[in-house]
């Protein structure tokens, strides 16, 4: 009897933390990191993978999702990324979609802490990190996220 209830206690547990982290997949969270700075290796290992150059000025921000050949769901991000970025097309400051094979670019990967894939970024015009994406991001929370990068801040003058 005793088998059977610490069996059970296991499965609950078990049931409990896959639910939560099912919740949490393809949910776009705040990072927290806008106010660090970008240090020189995260951003020699960003112009590396083809993300930015230069100054902050000019540059759009950038929806950076990792993939890898094997990776099933990574084509769903593909489709969801590609269509939310060519929807934001008209905006003043469009952002720019960059895919990054994470078997190419380790490096960055784990700069960035990637664990899984897929996983998006947004990435302001300074490189900050602003969003992280874990799963498949849905369109309409992907365009809630770049919707204040692609417009130019309202001047008070």
């Amino acid at each position: 009897m005793t088998g059977i209830t610490l069996l059970l206690i296991a499965l609950f547990a078990a049931l409990a933390f896959g639910l939560v982290w099912q919740r949490r997949q393809g949910k776009v969270r705040t990072t927290g990191e806008t106010t660090a700075a970008v240090t020189d290796e995260r951003r020699l290992l960003l112009e590396a993978a083809g993300v930015g150059s230069g100054s902050g000025h000019g540059r759009p921000a950038t929806v950076l999702h990792f993939s890898a050949d094997w990776c099933g769901p990574c084509a769903a991000v593909r489709r969801v990324v590609g269509q939310v970025v060519a929807d934001l097309t008209g905006e003043p400051e469009p952002p720019v979609e960059v895919e990054v094979d994470i078997d190419e670019y380790p490096a960055l990967a784990k700069e960035l802490g990637v664990l899984s894939l897929p996983t998006t970024f947004i990435l302001d015009a300074d490189l900050q990190q602003r969003f992280r994406v874990s799963g498949v991001p849905s369109a309409s929370d992907l365009r809630a996220a770049l919707g204040p990068l692609t417009r130019p801040p309202a001047s008070n003058s």
